[in-house]
């Protein structure tokens, strides 16, 4: 018996097979999960639908851009007349301008400190709500994705920091409106992971090396590692943790410098 076996797995931000959420989805998927997935626009489409034909049984995959409440309601609703209901939602979806992940922090502009907050913190709050009717008296949780630079300053990071101060703090009152429902939910920030989208933050690299020489385990974090805490989280394993973050970082949040 698998620990999330009969149980409706949905997953958003699987891009590619080097996204940390499609590390989560595996891990998922081998402890028995039912995945729904979804892309974002028909540009998409294509990558997440391979991936899905990797996973038995194969996943439910429709369209869904988190940050169109339409598409939001539509896609629950698709949700609801396939499964009836869910027991996981997972939220791994962050974004921002390209150049405003380098230089001062001074230099962003309003949209993109409007784009980083509505697609990496704000659509966390409307996954949630839109949710939370399917998953109510389940047990059921939800789990994000957060990094070390949402409390302190790492070089180049920038506004997506504040976008994950904000997530991680919304992590929180929501676990304060869920509960009563019977809805967990919590955060794993993550240590650097050469994915995609986290190559777009200058010197990333340095941020990969900063960890295998300071952390105490001596070395960075893999999507393994990532995808089996989040199985821990999202299972009966931790029906009582609520509203927090959990780092998977090999320690490095700890050290002093």
């Amino acid at each position: 018996m698998g620990l999330m076996d009969g149980k409706v797995a949905v997953v958003f931000g699987v891009a590619n097979k080097r996204s940390i959420a499609w590390g989560i989805t595996t891990a998922l998927a081998e402890a028995g999960a039912k995945i729904a997935l979804n892309f974002q626009n028909e540009r998409m489409r294509e990558g997440v639908e391979k991936l899905a034909e990797e996973l038995a049984p194969k996943p439910f995959v429709q369209v869904c851009d988190a940050t169109n409440t339409a598409e939001v309601k539509a896609y629950m609703a698709a949700i609801k007349e396939k499964y009836g209901h869910i027991d996981a939602l997972v939220h791994c979806i962050a974004s921002a301008k390209r150049e405003e992940l380098s230089g001062n922090y001074f230099n962003t502009s309003w949209e993109g400190y409007a784009l980083a907050q509505h697609v990496s913190a704000y659509s966390l709050v409307e996954l949630a709500r839109e949710a939370a009717p399917l998953m109510e008296g389940r047990e059921g949780a939800i789990l994000t994705l957060t990094y070390y630079g949402s409390e302190k300053v790492v070089p180049n990071y920038n506004v997506m920091g504040v976008a994950k101060a904000a997530l991680e703090s919304s992590v929180r009152y929501l676990a304060n409106d869920l509960g009563p429902k019977g809805i967990r939910i919590n955060a794993i920030s993550a240590g650097p992971i050469k994915t995609l989208s986290a190559m777009g933050v200058a010197d990333f690299s340095a941020l990969l090396n900063a960890i295998a020489e300071k952390a105490p385990l001596r070395r960075n974090v893999t999507q393994e590692d990532v995808g089996h805490t989040a199985l821990f989280l999202l299972s009966e394993w931790a029906r009582s943790i609520t509203g927090q973050v959990l780092y998977v970082d090999s320690g490095y949040c700890i050290m002093g410098a």
